[in-house]
């Protein structure tokens, strides 16, 4: 099982790497206004959610399954890390959207949208940690 936890730790980390770094894209393709550089933003966001963001979060959800059914389902602790993780994962969907928005050049947003959506999942992964490490309950 530790085996298990390396590759599981090591996905959510590509994972959580493309979560916080897509909506600075965003953040960045808001603010561009030049064809070249809208056109470069499509494709480093459509890369970075197919090529890495979305292989690395199916293989933490894989893993973590695997991880589940091998430790058990027990624990307050665990529900709350699982509602934790969902909330990731709709905000994972969220990005697909923005991405399809932008690639259609209908982004409604200002880059300050992007940039407070940029910090969302920070929290959602420190109290992901602090649920696994401490389990405070």
């Amino acid at each position: 099982m530790l085996w298990i936890k390396v590759f599981h730790l090591f996905s959510l980390i590509a994972w959580f790497a493309g979560i916080f770094y897509l909506p600075r894209l965003f953040v960045y393709h808001a603010m561009s206004e030049d064809e070249v550089g809208n056109a470069r933003f499509k494709v480093m966001e459509r890369k970075l959610l197919l090529g890495i963001m979305t292989p690395s979060a199916a293989f933490t959800v894989i893993t973590g399954l695997w991880l589940w059914l091998g430790y058990g389902f027990s624990g307050s602790w665990l529900m709350l890390k699982l509602l934790l993780v969902a909330v990731v994962l709709v905000y994972h969907g969220w990005c697909f959207y923005v991405v399809k928005q932008f690639r259609e050049d209908r982004n409604p947003h200002s880059h300050r949208f992007y940039r407070v959506m940029n910090e969302l999942p920070v929290v959602a992964l420190l109290g992901i940690l602090i649920l696994v490490v401490v389990k405070p309950f």
